[in-house]
């Protein structure tokens, strides 16, 4: 971290949908409230998002069978040769309501691992995680989108799945499609659409559904510059009504510009 001083759609699309929730990568815009016991009798806390001792490992297999029945009989003779990776080791962070906190670091540093925890993506290994609000995150490219639906179909099934009613997202769709402009392409497959596009339909909706606390990695790499300047001029409104920000992003300009820490 830097601081400056140092209510179903169609049942076609209900049915489909359905492929996509199984799917573990659409659980990344599921709208969610806390990750850790809460008493209501608690004081309110000033964060929305806190790490306590937060450690994430992950288990690195060094040879992959190549049958199935290698990998039994690997298993049964306890031959599988791994060892232990923590990704995020013993992070403890408190990140303010209202705030926006800029992650910034070298590739395989944890800063993708940190958002996925927050979002609830990966649960740690050691540690309590605490969020207070509504989320939404943007963390991969094309996550909570279904390829085979049309833009169309996602916008609606996203919502659903962050917890907003058909009715919700209806009187939404006209602005995000409106905001995402891509045209005609909004009734095309998502297999269809360029890593700009995915980028542009998928931050239109993150940012339309009006979420408390917005996560980011690194999405707004993608997409011209335009664009670009439209999301953070959008972010930059987000940020004076009070909404709380975690900003993963290589371009030190942006986070200085538009990060408190």
């Amino acid at each position: 971290l830097s601081d400056w001083s140092s209510d179903v759609c169609s049942s076609d699309l209900y049915a489909r949908s359905w492929h996509c929730f199984l799917d573990s990568r659409c659980f990344t815009n599921t709208r969610m409230i806390s990750f850790s016991t809460f008493s209501e009798s608690m004081e309110p806390t000033p964060y929305a998002i806190q790490f306590e001792n937060v450690t994430q490992r992950f288990r690195v297999i060094q040879e992959r069978p190549d049958t199935l029945r290698e990998l039994f009989a690997k298993f049964l003779r306890h031959d599988v040769s791994y060892h232990d990776f923590d990704a995020v080791k013993d992070i403890s962070l408190n990140i303010a309501k209202a705030q926006t906190v800029g992650v910034i670091g070298r590739n395989g540093s944890g800063k993708s691992t940190l958002l996925k925890i927050a979002a609830g993506v990966y649960k740690p290994s050691q540690g309590k995680v605490t969020v207070k609000g509504t989320l939404a995150p943007l963390i991969e490219l094309g996550a909570g989108f279904h390829h085979e639906l049309t833009g169309r179909e996602n916008i609606m099934l996203n919502g659903l799945l962050m917890g907003y009613s058909k009715r919700e997202m209806l009187a939404r769709e006209s602005s995000i499609i409106e905001f995402a402009e891509i045209g005609e392409f909004i009734d095309s497959p998502v297999k269809q659409y360029s890593s700009g596009m995915y980028m542009r339909l998928a931050f239109a909706v993150a940012t339309e559904v009006d979420p408390e606390i917005l996560l980011l990695d690194e999405i707004l790499a993608v997409g011209d510059t335009s664009f670009q300047q439209k999301c953070f001029e959008r972010i930059e409104s987000f940020q004076k009504s009070g909404k709380t920000i975690l900003l993963v992003s290589h371009a030190m300009g942006q986070i200085e510009q538009h990060c408190d820490h």
